[in-house]
């Protein structure tokens, strides 16, 4: 795809304009660092461009703080108190499923994910925000405690400008089929591998 040239027009009855500007599903999958902060990168060009950006944590514990919610969060009061850039809403939906476990069964963890999801289809069917990031939405529906085949129907549903991004490793086959782009994040080196631990300004 040399200089964003496209390899194939399909004849779909569109103009190019309106290809362009369909809205889309990104997944980030992998084993490797970085789909979180690649959906975030995609998120903050979206805030450029004045639209609403509305973030889903599954996973981490709502005591983990990452650099980027402090980012979107200063973002946010940013729009409220000049106009610039577009609205921002962060939510953590987890109870630390994913590295820190928190008291409560599985079925509470489960629960809390299928209303996190009903949430976010709520928000979708009303079209409420322009982007979308379900940070580590995969692993709710590997578990079982969010139906792939739902996702996929109310995705493919949406009406509107609104773009979901995913994250996360294990992505469905189904999720990876219904989305527009996935990218595959795979190591060939990384600190760990000499012992070095993840650093303030770098993993969070």
């Amino acid at each position: 795809m040399p200089q964003g040239q496209v390899e194939t027009v399909p004849d779909d009855g569109l103009t190019t304009r309106q290809r362009r500007n369909r809205p889309l599903v990104v997944v980030h999958t992998g084993t490797m660092k970085g789909k979180s902060t690649a959906a975030f990168g995609l998120a903050l060009r979206g805030w450029a461009q004045g639209w609403s950006i509305g973030v889903f944590q599954f996973v981490k514990s709502a005591k983990w703080k990452v650099g980027e919610e402090a980012a979107f969060r200063a973002l946010g009061r940013v729009h409220e108190q000049t106009g610039e850039g577009g609205p921002v809403e962060w939510h953590k939906m987890g109870e630390g499923w994913s590295w820190v476990r928190k008291p409560g069964t599985e079925e509470d963890h489960a629960a809390a994910a299928r209303e996190g999801w009903a949430e976010i289809r709520r928000r979708i069917e009303a079209q409420t925000h322009e982007v979308y990031v379900l940070d580590e939405f995969t692993y709710p529906m590997k578990w079982g405690w969010v139906d792939v085949a739902e996702v996929v129907e109310v995705l493919a549903a949406r009406q509107g400008r609104q773009h979901v991004i995913i994250t996360g490793r294990d992505a469905a086959p189904e999720l990876v089929a219904a989305a527009d782009l996935v990218m595959e994040t795979g190591k060939v080196k990384h600190p760990m591998d000499a012992g070095q631990k993840g650093q303030r300004g770098i993993e969070w």
